[in-house]
């Protein structure tokens, strides 16, 4: 009788304070299969620490559902508005809080190791790693830029820790 392969479940997220990206990816072997993905948006008048909020209580129902095994998070490249950098930090800060108070381990990656582990190339940029998305998880439609930024991240970790 052979073995069951074990399923690994990851919930990728792309930071945004506007607009923040999240999909459920999960893999069997070396099958991979989209659960959900969905973008969280944020009125632009809304105050900061709502925002956070926000992103966190979403994260939360996702994780209810999904029950994901870890979470896979993008860094960003250095970015040149000290304050923008700051936003962003914090906006990951509340994302880094939702995992471990749900006990996620997380994975972090920058953007140049997401785009190489879904498209082979680095500097792919954003609609050659949505294309690549689309094709890895067998989708019929393209998911949303942020969505699709947010799988790619869960696929480069589900990549990166098959053998673990």
């Amino acid at each position: 009788m052979a073995t069951p392969v074990p399923r690994s479940i990851c919930l990728g997220v792309d930071p945004g304070s506007l607009a923040c990206g999240w999909a459920v990816v999960s893999r069997s072997g070396s099958r991979m299969e989209l659960l959900a993905a969905g973008v969280i948006r944020n009125p632009r008048g809304a105050d900061f620490d709502q925002r956070i909020l926000c992103i966190h209580q979403k994260l939360v129902e996702v994780i209810a559902t999904h029950q994901p095994t870890f979470m896979a998070v993008e860094s960003p490249f250095v970015e040149k508005n000290a304050a923008t950098a700051l936003k962003l930090g914090q906006i990951r800060g509340g994302i880094l809080l939702t995992a471990g108070l749900h006990g996620l381990p997380v994975g972090d990656y920058n953007p140049m190791q997401v785009k190489k582990a879904v498209s082979g190339y680095g500097w792919a940029d954003k609609n050659q790693v949505g294309k690549m998305v689309q094709v890895l998880l067998n989708l019929k439609e393209a998911l949303p830029v942020d969505a699709a930024d947010a799988a790619a991240v869960a696929i480069g970790h589900l990549l990166a820790t098959r053998n673990s």
